[in-house]
């Protein structure tokens, strides 16, 4: 299928915008007898007003809410707004991301299990689409996807009881769905499991993603989405919370002896990531974020697109230690991140012959 050519606009929301008004149906969710006139009267204002004053959408590692701790059972609150903001992808480059509440990826949500979550979606006004939540962590029709599909200006919600541990994924369904996500619109929920999880030091929200921008890598100035490279799966980018290089300008940050647990989940929408902290070992790996049986001792995890993992491990040495997925030719495209480690040096797990020479180098592997 190919784009439609509409002056004004980009060819890939437009073709969107047919796809979510004659699909609608594969979700369940009726349209506003007038949502294609919104999406067309939105689409050009919404991409304009904004790329004026492009913001950071990037979500810190440490945006996160602490440990629930013990406790029964209660009624939890999640409040989303779906935003179409103009934002920094790299340096001296924008682009035009979805989000949820402005960031990528969205909130992260935390509850435990027995809990009932109220979902409350509101599509924000100036928005050009159509956008809803599914989330994993549901059991339930579309995980939520046909309760929140909002028109621009609409709110919508449901509620659900957190029936499994684990970290779930959740993601936006409007079709075309794989453009939503690419775009953006991605997060974690963790259900804690009723005993709660092992105390660490720190915890960090990590999350991977691919663009697919019409120019290539590295173009400066405003780039725009295509449609071709991503139903062909050729992205220009592979991106950490949000933008190019965000963990290396925002690193994670811990102490020698101090413990840490990364909850890593990948948005996609169709890369798997090979999970890798550079001169680290994960003392306990979660597989596909089963929070039952941890493995131990891993020095890589597989997590798939729409799948989440968590790692645990204590540091042990000061220094750099680089996040990478480990199918290593994508940090030439923007997926790197950097814990950063202080303390004292520990010659009797880790001593450099030539240190200066090493400062000096930069190499990583």
């Amino acid at each position: 299928m190919k784009a439609l050519k509409i002056p004004g606009r980009r060819p890939l929301l437009a073709t969107a915008a047919v796809l979510a008004l004659a699909t609608a149906a594969w979700l369940g969710a009726p349209l506003a007898a007038n949502a294609g006139d919104k999406v067309a009267a939105a689409t050009t204002h919404a991409h304009v007003a904004t790329e004026a004053a492009p913001v950071s959408v990037v979500r810190l590692p440490s945006d996160l809410p602490g440990p629930i701790g013990k406790r029964g059972p209660q009624r939890v609150k999640v409040d989303f707004e779906t935003t179409e903001v103009t934002g920094h992808l790299d340096d001296g480059t924008t682009y035009h991301y979805w989000t949820f509440n402005n960031k990528v990826p969205g909130p992260f949500v935390r509850v435990r299990v027995g809990d009932t979550v109220e979902v409350k979606l509101k599509n924000a006004e100036d928005s050009a689409m159509m956008h809803n939540v599914d989330f994993h962590a549901v059991t339930g029709p579309g995980g939520g996807a046909k309760a929140t599909e909002a028109a621009p200006g609409e709110t919508r919600g449901f509620e659900f009881k957190a029936l499994n541990p684990g970290l779930y994924v959740y993601h936006c369904a409007t079709p075309m769905v794989a453009q939503h996500i690419a775009n953006g619109m991605y997060g974690l929920i963790l259900v804690e499991p009723e005993e709660g999880l092992p105390k660490v030091d720190h915890e960090f929200y990590v999350m991977q993603g691919e663009l697919y921008t019409e120019q290539a890598h590295g173009t400066k100035g405003h780039l725009g989405e295509s449609y071709e490279k991503l139903i062909s799966e050729r992205p220009e980018y592979f991106i950490f919370n949000g933008s190019a290089d965000a963990l290396k300008k925002n690193p994670l940050k811990a102490k020698v002896g101090e413990t840490v647990r990364i909850y890593f989940g990948v948005g996609g929408p169709n890369y798997t990531s090979s999970f890798h902290v550079i001169g680290e070992i994960f003392d306990k790996a979660y597989p596909l974020a089963s929070l039952s049986s941890p493995m131990k001792d891993v020095q890589t995890i597989t997590t798939p697109p729409g799948g989440a993992s968590v790692v645990d491990f204590k540091v042990e040495v000061p220094g750099n230690y680089i996040l990478v997925d480990h199918a290593l030719s994508r940090v030439e495209r923007g997926l790197a991140g950097i814990l950063q480690v202080e303390g004292p040096e520990n010659p009797t797990v880790f001593k450099d012959y030539n240190p200066q020479k090493s400062a000096q180098s930069t190499g990583g592997h």
